[in-house]
């Protein structure tokens, strides 16, 4: 494990810092990237496993959200990307990456990523649909003149061709959510449904301790028993 990460699960104490003359510990952030699809029912359990140790108070982190294309990864087309195919083409996820990144040019990447994932997720709407996201961004509080410019703009794709490229071409990611920790440890991370009431710190604590701290651990999987 990662020894911030380990400091911050175990209680001991990383750094310093001098508050009128009397030394403080306080324990330095866990840091990682998450690599995701807005598609994917597994990102969005974990965004709100996320959320709620991040309202609990108690685990300081910082999260950094990486796009990765389920349908880029699935395509059998030699050639074709998703963020090359031509912008009348109706391509599943990619209206959903535009919008975040164009959120994230206007600062406001945070405001609009969880309405993207409830509305698919949690009120089954269909986020390839324009009036579905601008929907969306609009009650996000973005400024929506900039919004349908940005998305409109082809440039906006590069972050999700840079950020697929990596994940694919230097880190060996297959499947969202993947986690990425700072000491280049890595875990495909799938929930098995929403974590709720007083476990969310407890679920967590255990997820970073096997994905950033046990690399000898490949895979786990859960057998299901038949009905």
């Amino acid at each position: 494990m990662s020894v911030r990460a380990h400091a911050q699960l175990s209680g001991i104490r990383v750094s310093t810092r001098r508050v009128e003359a009397v030394c403080v510990a306080v324990p330095d952030p866990i840091n990682f990237e998450v690599f995701f699809d807005y598609q994917c029912p597994f990102v969005f359990r974990l965004a709100g496993l996320l959320e709620s140790v991040r309202r609990s108070g108690e685990r300081d982190f910082k999260v950094g959200w990486r796009y990765f294309s389920l349908t880029q990864v699935n395509s059998n087309d030699q050639g074709w990307t998703v963020w090359g195919a031509p912008a009348d083409e109706k391509v599943r996820g990619r209206l959903a990456f535009q919008a975040a990144e164009a959120a994230r040019r206007q600062g406001r990447f945070d405001a609009l990523h969880g309405p993207l994932l409830d509305a698919r997720h949690r009120d089954r709407l269909d986020i390839d649909d324009p009036a579905v996201v601008e929907r969306a961004a609009e009650q996000s509080g973005l400024d929506m003149a900039r919004f349908r410019q940005d998305v409109a703009d082809p440039s906006v794709l590069d972050a999700l061709a840079r950020d697929h490229r990596q994940a694919v071409g230097e880190l060996g990611i297959f499947g969202t959510p993947t986690f990425v920790f700072e000491d280049g440890a890595a875990a495909y991370v799938r929930l098995s449904e929403p974590v709720n009431g007083t476990s969310p710190v407890e679920v967590f604590d255990r997820l970073v301790s096997v994905a950033a701290g046990e690399p000898r651990i490949l895979e786990i999987k859960r057998p299901r028993r038949p009905a």
